[in-house]
């Protein structure tokens, strides 16, 4: 038997499980729209009517639904064009449009436009409005759920992203000076090789000790020392190009990759950065050999002296006793 939409009266009926919703009703038909309205009070959503398509987009741009129960064919806006305009609003909202057996082709085109689903007039049965109602509100929390889910695992990757970066970071860098460490200048040692290889470019490395930095540290205590460190770190990173990379070597030395650079380009950036350092005000200066801290350098050059890692870095130590052996103070290259 099917329902009178005109009765006075709704029929008692066995309650269908539901969760509280906000439903918006759009029907031109004033007795209908009343009906299902209070069926779905009764069930305890917050049901708000709407007459025209007008008034129900006006309605939901102030307050989005989150379902929407509409009749397909009403005034100027007809239901097809009320849920376009929903969509691109809220495009979770679900949408259940009403129309009669000879209206199929248009609730199969409501589909098509993302409707949820459909319900034919006039109703067999009013459980059958609830029935919808609650698979498109579980349907409706279950996707939001699922967009919560997704958007709280995007941010977790992200903070994964970024705490992997930190930590790569910290892998490769010196504690004291945020230098790179002896590690990292090896593995960038590689690569560069490989690249001056293939393109046939020179490289070149500078090894930097300072010079009587027991006598400093003991003099002046440890914590000077560190500072010192950090000073003469700052000192060669002004230096350098951005292509460059500084790294801490170990202890009181510092060693310099520099892609594309000559064995005269290194010598000459190694003379002005011994003079900087020579030249710097650093505090407790005065208790060095001369009155001054002091730089000594070993420069080597790919492919000059080596062609690969392991005896570059050689060449470049034993320049570095050389120029030692001279004096201190001084640049020998290989």
């Amino acid at each position: 038997m099917m329902f009178d939409p005109t009765s006075e009266f709704l029929p008692e009926i066995e309650n269908v499980p539901t969760e509280d919703a906000r439903i918006l009703v759009v029907d031109d038909e004033e007795v209908l729209r009343g009906v299902i309205a209070q069926l779905l009070r009764r069930q305890g959503h917050e049901v708000t009517e709407a007459s025209f398509g007008e008034d129900a987009l006006a309605e939901f741009i102030r307050n989005p639904y989150q379902i929407v129960i509409t009749d397909i064919i009403m005034g100027n806006m007809d239901g097809i064009d009320l849920l376009r305009e929903i969509k691109k609003i809220e495009p979770d909202c679900h949408v259940i449009v009403m129309t009669s057996n000879a209206s199929m082709e248009t609730a199969i085109l409501a589909l098509r436009e993302g409707a949820y689903d459909y319900l034919i007039k006039p109703f067999d049965e009013l459980e059958l409005i609830l029935a919808v109602v609650d698979r498109a509100l579980s349907s409706f929390k279950l996707r939001r759920q699922n967009k919560n889910l997704t958007e709280t695992l995007m941010k977790y990757s992200e903070e994964l992203e970024r705490m992997n970066k930190m930590l790569k970071g910290m892998a490769e860098r010196d504690g004291l000076t945020d230098l790179y460490n002896h590690r990292h200048f090896r593995e960038s040692l590689d690569r560069e090789l490989i690249r001056a290889h293939r393109e046939k470019k020179p490289v070149s490395l500078i090894i930097i000790d300072l010079d009587f930095f027991k006598t400093y540290n003991d003099t002046n205590g440890h914590l000077a020392g560190d500072k010192l460190l950090k000073d003469c770190s700052q000192i060669l990173r002004d230096a350098v190009r951005g292509s460059d990379l500084v790294a801490r070597y170990g202890g009181e030395e510092f060693v310099l990759l520099l892609p594309n650079a000559g064995r005269e380009d290194a010598v000459n950036l190694a003379e002005r950065i011994r003079e900087q350092i020579a030249d710097y005000p650093f505090e407790g200066r005065e208790c060095q050999p001369g009155g001054r801290l002091t730089a000594s350098m070993g420069v080597s050059t790919f492919p000059e002296d080596s062609r690969d890692a392991s005896t570059l870095i050689d060449a470049a130590d034993k320049a570095l006793y050389q120029a030692k052996e001279s004096g201190r103070n001084t640049v020998a290259a290989a």
